[in-house]
């Protein structure tokens, strides 16, 4: 399968359209939609689902995948204000107080990127890299590289990319078969090695390995972020949707805990 922009696109959509419980041109209405959500097994991985309240922008409208308890409340949400609105402060606080009196809160906000095929390219650093595979991440879950690899998970862990200084691991991108077709990257490097573009070399090489792999490379980053942002925009990705995810009180508190 050729990987041009439109069919990375689709992909990506056909896979919300799967974790939603809803059809991908859901994602391309003008007017907001509102589904039940419900368990799949083709889900992304580290989703729990049936969700309470997931909210899902490509840009055109609101994709709000529910416990039906609470249609009411987030059709109100999302008809209310625009779509950018709905995923921020100070609206957000309105959809929060709603779910409140029941035990859950606004847990998770989220940006997504793919890659661009006009920007993306293989982008190079002062330090050797090498392709790594499963057997090769063994001892790599560790504090220092938690954000390419999954302690939890490492059986997703299929992928990555690793920076060497005369031996020393100093960078590694690593990826996750979250689904069938995409395969999320994540990205560390050793505090006194950044800022010498080992970050963007390694996303983008790792991005490249991926869809030479068949699959669709994703990245994630709170939108505070802006270092990881700047990783995804340099390496060749761009913003494609967006996520507001309600959870239980105890859920948030244990995040909050961490």
């Amino acid at each position: 399968m050729k990987m041009d922009n439109k069919t990375i696109w689709q992909i990506a959509m056909e896979q919300s359209a799967i974790d939603a419980n809803c059809r991908w041109e859901d994602f391309t209405k003008e007017e907001n939609v509102i589904v039940s959500s419900k368990a799949n097994p083709n889900a992304r991985k580290y989703l729990n689902l049936p969700h309470v309240c997931n909210l899902i922008s490509y840009g055109s409208n609101i994709v709000a995948t529910i416990d039906e308890t609470y249609k009411d409340i987030v059709a109100d949400y999302i008809n209310k204000y625009p779509i950018e609105h709905c995923f921020e402060t100070p609206n957000m606080h309105v959809l929060n107080d709603a779910f409140q009196k029941d035990g859950y809160r606004v847990c998770f906000m989220a940006e997504y990127f793919l890659p661009n095929m006009n920007f993306l390219k293989e982008l190079s650093c002062d330090y050797e890299l090498k392709i790594l595979h499963s057997k090769d991440f063994a001892d790599l879950y560790v504090k220092e590289w938690s954000n390419a690899l999954c302690e939890e998970r490492k059986e997703l862990d299929v992928l990555g990319v690793g920076a060497y200084d005369n031996g020393k691991l100093v960078g590694l991108a690593g990826c996750s078969a979250d689904c069938d077709t995409m395969w999320q990257i994540g990205i560390d490097v050793l505090p006194e090695y950044r800022r010498q573009g080992i970050a963007s070399a390694l996303t983008s090489r790792l991005a490249i390995e991926v869809l030479n792999a068949g699959k669709v490379p994703f990245y994630c980053c709170a939108w505070s972020n802006v270092k990881s942002a700047r990783n995804a925009i340099k390496s060749g990705f761009r913003p494609a949707w967006v996520e507001l995810t309600v959870k239980s009180v105890e859920t948030v508190l244990s995040f909050c805990n961490k």
